[in-house]
């Protein structure tokens, strides 16, 4: 597997801790302390949580099922979002752009044939991190970028560079989560051989924390420890008061059950693990609370094709009740990933026809009022995150020129047709849903 020799640091520099797993070993942090051994000598198996206890109820700060009352003076600003820089759609880039759709601009750099994706703004709205893919290798790592662009670079690997130990093969770190302090990134870890069998699934798969910085490396959630090949952990998103996430679990063909996915939730102390929503419904990619707590976004996926039509936008509370859908059913369209404004007074979301490009939208939190924010189908704008950054002076000069943004009713789709690159032969499997346009890598 191809590395970049520019991301090598010394162990003592990030203060790294390992732990030996079955064939190879895994990295956890400050799990460790207190022991009673040294690290590296505990096999995975015999670290777990302590045994679940119950989920924390949502502390809301404001009332029940009025979303965003207790935060209308936030201010809503930038969205940031995923986009393809070239026609073929083999590379792509973080963009940023106005609460209106206006004033888009590109704010990280890919090589050809890279793909940045899964962006998320930093609670201050100084930073987004997101995960660059390799086209060499197929696999994903974390970098950071300023709201303007500047100072991009990557957060350091957990794996050494070159290393041929077992807990890095096929190592892939994607979807960063920025925690509402600002003081730990959520992320997805997958290692390990691959089930050539089985569309080439990785061994194993979960949940991870650490520093924005790469240091005090934490493991969260062990759902694949003695279940490998059974599915990809990915997309945490944090709770507004910190205390739990929820995230994607994917099930493989050797998953129980096969082939499906669904949101789970669990508290940051990795206490209180439970499934969210229900298998049947799909739910996937990255859900998105509520900034008062009390609601909780998440999309569906109809079984077949990741870029078939059918899907849906749906909320829930945090304790698993009330699901309820925002969009039309049954749909013609293809629905992305969504989230909230910073007030919780709007979600913006992407959506695209069968076939075509997706575009970035916005509506209430009950689903009405929506407007169409992009016409840019042939960049394929999805996994959009709101955030409280200015728009910077120049990207105001621009937004100030005529918008190709424009209002439509909630049947509105863009239309745009687009191919999708093949998934790197060999590579693992290890990704959820990628949008309408591109592979499911």
């Amino acid at each position: 597997m191809t590395r970049s020799a520019e991301t090598r640091q010394s162990a003592s520099s990030k203060a790294r801790i390992r732990a030996t797993a079955g064939a190879g070993l895994l990295l956890v942090g400050t799990l460790l302390t207190g022991c009673g051994a040294e690290p590296g000598d505990i096999p995975l198996s015999e670290i777990r949580p302590e045994s679940p206890t119950a989920t924390p109820d949502p502390t809301p700060t404001a009332t029940p099922g009025v979303v965003g009352a207790a935060n209308a003076d936030v201010h809503n600003g930038l969205i940031v979002s995923r986009a393809y820089t070239d026609a073929a759609r083999t590379t792509s880039a973080i963009v940023t752009l106005g609460p209106d759709g206006a004033g888009q601009h590109q704010i990280t750099q890919p090589p050809e044939r890279a793909r940045d994706d899964r962006p998320d703004w930093a609670p201050d709205g100084s930073a987004v991190a997101f995960d660059r893919t390799d086209p060499q290798s197929g696999t994903a790592r974390l970098w950071t970028v300023t709201a303007t662009g500047d100072n991009a670079h990557q957060i350091s690997q957990l794996c050494d560079t070159g290393s041929g130990t077992a807990d890095c093969a096929n190592e892939d770190e994607r979807a960063p989560a920025f925690s509402p302090d600002g003081k730990q990134l959520a992320f997805s870890r997958s290692w390990g051989a691959l089930d050539q069998a089985h569309n080439n699934q990785v061994q194993y798969s979960d949940l991870y924390l650490m520093s924005p910085d790469g240091t005090n490396v934490q493991r969260l959630t062990f759902l694949t420890n003695d279940k490998p090949h059974s599915g990809t952990v990915s997309n945490p998103s944090w709770s507004p008061d910190g205390k739990q996430l929820t995230f994607e679990y994917r099930t493989s063909a050797t998953g129980q059950p096969a082939n499906s996915r669904a949101v789970y939730v669990v508290g940051v102390d990795g206490t209180g693990l439970r499934q969210l929503t229900p298998w049947e419904l799909r739910a996937g990619d990255r859900a998105a609370w509520s900034p008062d707590g009390t609601q909780i976004l998440f999309t569906t996926y109809p079984a077949g094709p990741d870029n078939a039509p059918g899907g849906g936008i749906y909320t829930v509370h945090p304790d698993g009740t009330a699901i309820g859908a925002l969009t039309p059913a049954p749909s013609t369209a293809f629905y992305g990933s969504a989230a909230y404004a910073p007030d919780g007074k709007s979600i913006v979301f992407a959506q695209a026809p069968s076939g075509a490009g997706a575009d970035l939208y916005s509506m209430r939190p009950d689903g009405t009022g929506v407007a169409r924010l992009t016409n840019a189908a042939d960049k394929g704008l999805d996994r959009p995150s709101w955030g409280t950054a200015a728009a910077p002076a120049v990207q105001v000069a621009q937004s100030e020129a005529p918008s190709a943004a424009a209002s439509a009713g909630p049947s509105a789709t863009p239309s745009a047709a687009a191919s999708a690159p093949a998934q790197a032969q060999g590579q693992p499997k290890t990704d959820d849903t990628q949008p309408q346009d591109e592979d499911d890598n």
